[in-house]
């Protein structure tokens, strides 16, 4: 598994509807609400097999309201 985390921007006033339909979908390991320039933080697994970019495009930006995303993959470097 591929431990991947994705920061959301959001519509203004439309966190809520799209932490609702991320929770809805049942894919996101860990869900926060964030400070700063992003308003959510996803933790997400993705199974070896699954190309990451196609994954992350049919399972989270297709939420409406979603403004930006970036995606940091993560290494296991010891």
């Amino acid at each position: 598994m591929n431990c991947v985390f994705i920061q959301l921007r959001c519509t203004p006033g439309r966190t809520y509807e799209v932490a609702d339909a991320i929770y809805d979908r049942e894919f996101a390991s860990e869900l926060y609400s964030t400070s700063g320039e992003y308003d959510l933080l996803l933790k997400v697994y993705i199974p070896e097999e699954e190309d990451i970019g196609r994954y992350i495009n049919a399972k989270i930006l297709d939420i409406p309201h979603i403004d930006r995303s970036l995606t940091t993959l993560t290494f296991k470097a010891f």
